[in-house]
């Protein structure tokens, strides 16, 4: 595939795998960050040929066609530029990784028009327009902190994205969770909408595949900060599966009832936990092949201020509510 930033050639050869696919659905299957109008349009300007000839989007395949693509890309997005100080810790003519602060929403939507990652990737680079959703190809909930990958070309986000499906990018966090985790684990299981809240996700039957693997870092009384790993990329996966096992995160107001504190904690320390303003975590680590250079990329992002805090206040009261003949912090080999 060739690529420059206003235009996308590839080909393919269909195997018989797609056969009885119409044109327009494989290319979909492809191309899954244009929508299906779009890609019927550059049938339609006789952007993609089969063996060389013009095509319509209902034509079936039936095997081993040749599949040629070569379209000029319109602008994608019209949303409004934004000077944005964007926290960029790595970038070069391809991608950047930039750090996303808690509280910045990736994408406009409703209640948030404006004031999004989006636009502050367009007031960085207007050329970030020309490409589906200003170049972000996974995102962050907006009061998770951390660690973003962004293409800045056609060809790498279609990589990037093709990537993330086949969990080539690998995605590391931090979080604290209240009790006391444990052991390392696995969760392997299936999640979808909740049935009657749908503003939640949840653990359901005939969902879609959902792995995490998480490992205990620091033990404290009554909470544990964590180190996860995503093998999937569902919405809110950390925050529903550490839901699920009994361990939400500190601050989650959708899936841990962020005012709910045991009994037995320290009042200083209900206090600090329930006034925290967002859920524990942060996308610490980024590490994939570089889509286009193939060399490798490794970024990490330290834990913002109110997570050090939180962490601080943690061990300080730890410390000042035991005994030093039988202190309860416990650090994980």
């Amino acid at each position: 595939m060739t690529d420059n930033e206003h235009k996308i050639k590839q080909q393919f050869n269909v195997t018989t795998e797609s056969t009885g696919l119409r044109i327009d659905q494989f290319l979909a299957q492809h191309y899954s960050e244009y929508s299906r109008a779009n890609i019927q349009q550059w049938i339609k300007q006789s952007g993609v040929k089969i063996n060389g000839h013009n095509t319509k989007s209902k034509t079936l395949l039936k095997g081993f066609e040749v599949i040629d693509v070569d379209i000029e890309l319109e602008q994608a997005v019209d949303d409004q530029p934004e000077a944005m100080d964007l926290d960029i810790k790595f970038e070069d003519e391809y991608l950047l990784v930039l750090n996303k602060p808690a509280g910045l929403v990736v994408h406009p939507g409703n209640g948030n028009p404006n004031g999004t990652l989006l636009n502050g990737l367009l007031g960085m680079s207007q050329e970030q327009a020309m490409l589906p959703r200003a170049g972000i190809v996974h995102r962050l909930d907006k009061d998770t902190s951390g660690l973003m990958v962004v293409a800045k070309t056609s060809e790498c986000q279609l990589r990037l994205i093709e990537m993330l499906k086949t969990h080539d990018i690998k995605r590391q966090y931090f979080c604290i969770v209240r009790g006391r985790v444990s052991q390392a684990a696995t969760i392997h299981n299936q999640m979808g909408r909740h049935k009657t809240q749908r503003v939640r996700m949840a653990v359901v039957m005939n969902g879609k595949e959902a792995i995490t693997h998480y490992e205990p870092i620091e033990r404290f009384d009554h909470y544990t900060s964590v180190q996860v790993k995503l093998e999937t990329g569902r919405t809110h996966q950390i925050r529903v599966h550490m839901h699920h096992l009994g361990h939400p995160l500190v601050g989650d107001s959708l899936y841990g009832n962020p005012k709910r504190v045991d009994a037995q904690v320290d009042q200083e320390l209900k206090a600090i936990i329930r006034e925290f303003p967002r859920q524990a975590l942060h996308a610490e680590l980024l590490e994939f092949i570089h889509p286009i250079s193939k060399e490798n990329v490794s970024v990490n992002a330290s834990l913002p201020d109110d997570l050090c805090q939180l962490l601080d206040d943690l061990q300080f009261l730890d410390i000042k509510n035991s005994d030093f003949d039988d202190f309860e912090v416990e650090y994980v080999e």
